[in-house]
C-alpha cells in the first residue's frame, strides 16, 4: 500500500531547501483526529508505522489503530515499530554479534549466500563494558587499566575487528571514549535522520541491548533497551513489537532547592512512580517544571527508567534541546532541521498537563525534593540523607525484610581488624566510585563534586586507605572540563583518579578488593558498603563480598568517602577532622551559584567536535594492535571467549513442533525481585563455581578469568553461570539455623533429594529426558536487558518459567528463546499452593495452538499421589510472538524469514 493513501507526505522548509516528510498532522485532518492531544512520544512512533506501512508487515489498521489510542483501553493491539538504528554496548554486543556470524555460518552450509544477513538498519556498538578497575589513586591508572582491558579481552576485540569489516553497517566506538549512553547522547543521535533518495526527514528512533538506553529520551528520542535477541530481529529487518502502551504523564513543579541535586530527583521519581507501578508504560513528562530541565538533568531521570520499571522516560524537544545540540557540536544544519522538523510536526515545546490526554496524570513539586541516597539492594529504596545512618543500622539486624541483613545487633559497633592491620566495621565503606552512565553525563553533579572536593582538600580533609576510589567519567570530555576548571586536582588528591572511561563499577567491574579486606569480611561476616553514582546496586552486582550498595549524587560519594562510614549523619554529625577541627557537610558542599558560574565551560562545541573525529582518525594505539580477521563467514577459532552459539543447531526451514510439558521437575523456587544479575551474574566468575572449574579445565587461570560479562559470547562460560549468583536464594534449600535462607546457586535434583549445583541438576535433567520449570515471585527478571538470562535459562532445559509477575525485557525475552513465561492468577503463588519442589508439573491448553494472553493448565503431582489444577495466564503477548514460540525463538524465526527471501 502507497504511504500516501493518508494524503501525509507533504513538504516543509528547512532553511533555503524544501523536504518531504510524513505529517502527522495531515494524516490527523485524514482521519478526523485531533494530533495534539495524542501524547508526544506515541505520536514520533505513530511516524515510523505511517512511513514505513506496506500493506505487509505494517498495514493500515496498524496506522489507525495507533492514531486512535484511547488512554484507558484495553491493551491488545500490537505495534510494528521500526527503528531508524541500533545501538549496542560489548556486553551484549559480542553475544548478538556471535548470533549474527552463526546465521551467516548456516547460509552458508546450506548452500546460501551469507551476506543475505546483513544489518538493514546503522548498528554501532561501544565498547564501554569491558574495563576493570584494577589499578586506582593513581594518575597511571588510566593506562593500566586499559593495558589489562586489552590484554584480557583480545580475542573479543579481534571478533569485532571482524564483525566491522564483514558486514556493511556495523561500526564500533573503540575502548577508552566513554560510556555507551553518553556516546549515544553527545554523538551518535541524529536528532531527525534524511533520505536523500527520497528528500524525506523523519526522527531518530533506535533500540539499544542495555536497559539505560532510555538516556536518550532526555533529548526527545524514542529509544529503549531490549535483549539482544530483539535487537537482531530489529537491525535484521524485522519490526520490535510492543502492546500499545499506556501513557503515563509526569507533570513536574516548582524548582529544585538550593543543595539538591539531579541525582536527588531521579531517586525520587524512581521511587515515586515505582510505587505508581508504570511497568510496561511510556512516560512522559510534561509542565513548567519540565521546562526549567537541563537537558543532562532530563537524560538523568531518562536513564533510570528501567528502575521505574517504565518503558522509557520521555522529554519532547525544546529549546534546551537545541541549546544541547549547539554545545555538543551538532553541525548548523543538523540543528536547523531538528527544530524545522520537530515545528512542522507540531511537536515543538515541552506540554502543559492540560495539552496531552495521558493514561494517568502524576505531580511532583520540584521543591518537596530533598538530598537521598538508595539502597542498600534495589534503586527504588530512597533513603533521606538525614535517615541513612538511622535506616542502615535498622536494616543491619532486621531479620524479616528483603533489604534486612538479620546481623546481631551487639556486633554492628564492634571493631575488627584484618590480617594487614587494617581496622574495620560493620557499616564501614570499602569502594567509593564515581561512575556509570547515569550521573558521569551530567556537567552539574560532576562539578559539583569537584567543587566539594576541593573544599574538603583544603580543609584538611582525608579519605581512608582502605576504600578503593574511583573516577571513571562517561566521556573525555568530562575530563577536559574538570581539567580546565582547575578541579581535577582535587578529585586526585582524594584518590579520584581516572581510572577508566567506562561502565566499571556500576556493572560489576570494581576490581577487587585487597585478600586482607575479602578474608576480614568473609570471616566476621562483615556488612560493609559501597557508595556509587550509578543505577544499579542489587545484591553481588557491585563486589561479591560487599553486602550494602548505596546509589548516590557524585558529590555525596566523595562526601560519604570522606565520612568512611555510613554510620555516620552527615546532616547532625561532622564530616571528618580537618586542620582546624570538625568539618561539616554544609561547609564543604558547593553552592547551586558556584556550579553554574562553571556550567558554560563544560558544553564547549568544539572540544565536542575535537573528542569525536578522534574515533576514527585516532582510535588509539591498543586498538590498532588488535589483528583483524577477514571474510564474509567466520572461522570459529578455538577459544573460551567466543564460540559458535548452539541455538541453530538442527536447524531446518521447517520449525519443529515445541514440545509439551509434561512430568516437568522443578529447577527452583525464588522468591519476589529476583533481577537478571541474580538469573545471569555480570561480574566476577568464582573458582569452585561450575563456570571457574569449567575455565580451569579449559587452561584459564584466576587471575585471567575476567567476568561473565566479558565472556558472553561463550555460552559453555554463560549456561554455566545460569542461576549462580553467590547472593541468588533458592527456597527449594532447607533454611539455615538462624532462619535466614542460603545464598548461591545451588538446588535439590528430584526425585533422590541430592543437593548440587543448579547447573549440575539441570544436565542431568536433560540427560535424563525430564523437563524443567523454574517457579519466581513479582518482579521476576528486574534489571538489565539481559538476554542470557533467557538464553541461559533455555540452554539448562527450562520449559517453562512460572511467575507472580515479570518485568517487560525479560518476559519478552524468554518468549524470544522458546520459553513459555506463565503467571499466576490472583494471589496464587508458590508459596500459597505448597509448593516445596518434590512435586512434578504438567501444563495444558496450547496443544491445539497459541492464542496471546490465553489461560492454561497447570497440574500439580503431588509426592503424596494427590493432583491440584490451576489456572494460569500464559504471558505470550501477542500474535508475532505465538510465531517466535512456535518457531523455537526468535532467532530461528529469522534465520527462516531472511533464508526464504
Amino acid at each position: 500500500m502507497p504511504n500516501n493513501t493518508f494524503n501525509s507526505l507533504q513538504k516543509f522548509k528547512v532553511g533555503r531547501k524544501t523536504a518531504q516528510f510524513h505529517s502527522l498532522p495531515a494524516l490527523g485532518r485524514s482521519l478526523g483526529i485531533d494530533m495534539k492531544h495524542l501524547p508526544v512520544s506515541l505520536r514520533i512512533v505513530l511516524e515510523s508505522v505511517l512511513r514505513n506501512c506496506d500493506g505487509s508487515k505494517i498495514t493500515e489498521q496498524h496506522v489507525r489503530e495507533l492514531a486512535g489510542w484511547q488512554p484507558n483501553a484495553k491493551r491488545t493491539a500490537e505495534i510494528p515499530f521500526v527503528v531508524a538504528r541500533v545501538v549496542l554496548q560489548d556486553f551484549t554486543g559480542v553475544p548478538l554479534l556471535a548470533d549474527v556470524a552463526a546465521m551467516r555460518s548456516v547460509a552458508d552450509r546450506m548452500g546460501k549466500d551469507p551476506k543475505r544477513i546483513e544489518p538493514l538498519v546503522p548498528v554501532d556498538l561501544v565498547v564501554d563494558h569491558s574495563v576493570m578497575i584494577d589499578f586506582f589513586g593513581t594518575r597511571k591508572a588510566l593506562g593500566l587499566n586499559m593495558q589489562a582491558e586489552f590484554h584480557r579481552n583480545r580475542e573479543r576485540y579481534q571478533f569485532l575487528k571482524w564483525g566491522m569489516q564483514a558486514f556493511d553497517t556495523f561500526g564500533v566506538v573503540p575502548p577508552g571514549v566513554g560510556i555507551v549512553h553518553q556516546v549515544n547522547l553527545e554523538y551518535l543521535a541524529r536528532g531527525v535522520h534524511y533520505d536523500a533518495k527520497n528528500k524525506l526527514y523523519y526522527p531518530d528512533t533506535l533500540v539499544g541491548t542495555d536497559s539505560h538506553t532510555t538516556m536518550i529520551n532526555g533529548i526527545g528520542v524514542v529509544g529503549w533497551g531490549v535483549g539482544g535477541i530483539e535487537a537482531e530481529a530489529g537491525m535484521l529487518g524485522q519490526p520490535v513489537y510492543i502492546l500499545t502502551p499506556d501513557v503515563v504523564g509526569v507533570e513536574l513543579k516548582g524548582e529544585l532547592r538550593g543543595g539538591v541535586t539531579a541525582t536527588d530527583l531521579v531517586l525520587t521519581i524512581t521511587e515515586m512512580l515505582r510505587k505508581e507501578k508504570v511497568v510496561g508504560s511510556f512516560v512522559e513528562f510534561c509542565g513548567p517544571g519540565t521546562s526549567s530541565l537541563s537537558v543532562t538533568d532530563r537524560a538523568t531521570i531518562g536513564n533510570m527508567a528501567p528502575e521505574y520499571g517504565a518503558t522509557m522516560g520521555f522529554f519532547p524537544v525544546d529549546d534546551r534541546t537545541i541549546e544541547y545540540f549547539k554545545g555538543t557540536g551538532r553541525s548548523n544544519e543538523e540543528i536547523e532541521a531538528l527544530k524545522a522538523y520537530f515545528k512542522a510536526q507540531e511537536m515543538y515545546g515541552i506540554p502543559r498537563a492540560s495539552d496531552i490526554t495521558y493514561t494517568k496524570l502524576l505531580t511532583l513539586d520540584l521543591s518537596t525534593v530533598t538530598p537521598s541516597l538508595a539502597g542498600p539492594k534495589r534503586p527504588q529504596d530512597r533513603i533521606e540523607l538525614g535517615k541513612v545512618k538511622d535506616t542502615f543500622a535498622d536494616l543491619y539486624s532486621r531479620k524479616t525484610a528483603d533489604n534486612g541483613f538479620n546481623q546481631p545487633a551487639e556486633n554492628l559497633g564492634k571493631t575488627y581488624t584484618t590480617s594487614a592491620g587494617t581496622e574495620i566495621h560493620n557499616g564501614d565503606i570499602v569502594i567509593a566510585a564515581i561512575t556509570s552512565c547515569t550521573n558521569t553525563s551530567n556537567p552539574s553533579v560532576m562539578l559539583a563534586a569537584g567543587l566539594l572536593a576541593k573544599k574538603a582538600v583544603e580543609a584538611g580533609l582525608k579519605v581512608p586507605k582502605r576504600i578503593k576510589t574511583s573516577l571513571a567519567p562517561g566521556s573525555r570530555v568530562v575530563t577536559e572540563y574538570l581539567t580546565k576548571t582547575g578541579l581535577l586536582p582535587y578529585l586526585e588528591k582524594l584518590g579520584f583518579d581516572v581510572a577508566a572511561y567506562g561502565c566499571t563499577t556500576c556493572i560489576g567491574n570494581a576490581g577487587d578488593l585487597t585478600p586482607d579486606m575479602n578474608q576480614a569480611i568473609n570471616d566476621d561476616n562483615l556488612v560493609c558498603a559501597a557508595v556509587l553514582s550509578g543505577n544499579r546496586n542489587f545484591e553481588a552486582r557491585i563486589h561479591p563480598n560487599v553486602k550494602a550498595n548505596f546509589l548516590a549524587s557524585p558529590p555525596l560519594v566523595v562526601a560519604y568517602a570522606l565520612a568512611g562510614t555510613m554510620l555516620r549523619d552527615l546532616m547532625t554529625e561532622p564530616v571528618g577532622k580537618g586542620k582546624k577541627g570538625d568539618v561539616w557537610l554544609g561547609d564543604i558542599w558547593p553552592s547551586n551559584a558556584e556550579v553554574q558560574a562553571l556550567l558554560g565551560q563544560a558544553m564547549d562545541p568544539e572540544a565536542f567536535r575535537a573528542n569525536y573525529s578522534q574515533i576514527k582518525a585516532n582510535p588509539g594505539k591498543l586498538w590498532q594492535q588488535v589483528p583483524g580477521v577477514q571474510g564474509n563467514v567466520y572461522d570459529w577459532p578455538e577459544s573460551t571467549y567466543i564460540a559458535e552459539p548452539p541455538f541453530f543447531t538442527d536447524f531446518g526451514m521447517q520449525p519443529t513442533p515445541m514440545p509439551q510439558v509434561r512430568g516437568a521437575r522443578v529447577l527452583a523456587i525464588f522468591g519476589d525481585s529476583v533481577t537478571t544479575d541474580h538469573i545471569s551474574p555480570a561480574g566476577s566468575i568464582k573458582e569452585s563455581s561450575p563456570a571457574g572449574v569449567w575455565l580451569k579445565q579449559h587452561g584459564v587461570a584466576k587471575q585471567d578469568f575476567n567476568s561473565y560479562g566479558s565472556r558472553r559470547g561463550n555460552h559453555e562460560v554463560m549456561m554455566r553461570g545460569t542461576f549462580a549468583n553467590v547472593r541468588i536464594k533458592n527456597l527449594m534449600i532447607p533454611a539455615n539455623p538462624d532462619g535466614s535462607r542460603f545464598e548461591g546457586g545451588e538446588t535439590l535434583h528430584q526425585p533422590d533429594g541430592a543437593r548440587m549445583s543448579i547447573y549440575d541438576a539441570a544436565m542431568k535433567y536433560v540427560a535424563d529426558g525430564v523437563p524443567t520449570v523454574v517457579f519466581g515471585g513479582e518482579e521476576y527478571g528486574t534489571g538489565s536487558s539481559r538476554d542470557w538470562a533467557a538464553k541461559g535459562t533455555q540452554l539448562l532445559g527450562v520449559q517453562a518459567v512460572i511467575a507472580r509477575s515479570f518485568e517487560r525485557i525479560h518476559r519478552s525475552n524468554l518468549v524470544g528463546m522458546g520459553v513459555l513465561p506463565l503467571q499466576f492468577k490472583g494471589q496464587d503463588s508458590a508459596a500459597s499452593l505448597g509448593i516445596t519442589g518434590e512435586e512434578t508439573f504438567d501444563i495444558s491448553g496450547t496443544e491445539n495452538g497459541i492464542t496471546p494472553q490465553q489461560d492454561v493448565t497447570l497440574t500439580i503431582h503431588r509426592k503424596d499421589g494427590s493432583t491440584q489444577e490451576v489456572s494460569m495466564l500464559l504471558r505470550i503477548d501477542t500474535a508475532t510472538e505465538v510465531d517466535y514460540y512456535q518457531n523455537g525463538g526468535i532467532l530461528p524465526y529469522v534465520l527462516r524469514d531472511l533464508l526464504a527471501a
